[in-house]
């Protein structure tokens, strides 16, 4: 029997096990890390993850209490492949590694390449199978409580995904392009 296309009723109902098992653990994760966040707000502080890690757990609740959206709350937590290489540069910052070693450069390189594969170069296509149900009798069963819970964290966190991803990116530029460093390499001169 062939897979249910992704905008079959199976992508925006079911009650799938991995599913719910991927999400579950996630939600674990968003939970410990928000409690540690506030726990040590002076250290690790940041209300954009902070807003991440509510909005995420908004829109996950209903994928686990409900059983909505199972090929949705998979393609989301595809964005999540990069959260390694940002806790690498988590660590590598607080044992003091510097920042123009080849271990940090290699990550900022990997996490900038990974950030923006997995969370702004899908975005196109996750919002063109949002759209493709937009208006279908099947997006008006989900009713508005899960219409609202699917769509505006989605953009929430597109906002976020980008602002992180300018910040990623200047981030990467300064590290590769410092002025007193590499000024042939990237172009400057003083």
């Amino acid at each position: 029997m062939p897979a249910p296309h992704p905008l079959t009723p199976c992508a925006s109902r079911g009650d799938p096990d991995l599913v719910k098992l991927n999400v579950a653990i996630s939600c674990g994760y968003l939970l410990y890390d928000l409690l540690l966040l506030l726990r040590y707000w002076k250290t690790l502080g940041d209300s954009l993850f902070v807003c991440h890690h509510l909005v995420a757990l908004y829109a996950y609740g209903y994928v686990l209490s409900r059983g909505v959206l199972p090929y949705f709350a998979n393609f989301r937590l595809l964005s999540e492949l990069s959260t390694p290489f940002v806790n690498l540069r988590w660590f590598f910052d607080t044992v003091g590694q510097p920042r123009s070693s080849w271990f940090v450069l290699a990550n900022g390189l990997a996490m900038t390449v990974v950030f923006f594969l997995v969370r702004i170069a899908v975005i196109p296509s996750y919002y063109a199978r949002m759209l493709a149900w937009y208006g279908t009798p099947e997006y008006a069963r989900l009713g508005l409580a899960v219409q609202v819970a699917w769509i505006v964290p989605s953009l929430a966190l597109e906002v976020l995904n980008l602002v992180w991803m300018y910040k990623i990116i200047r981030g990467f530029y300064r590290a590769f392009c410092r002025p007193r460093e590499h000024k042939l390499a990237c172009g400057h001169s003083d």
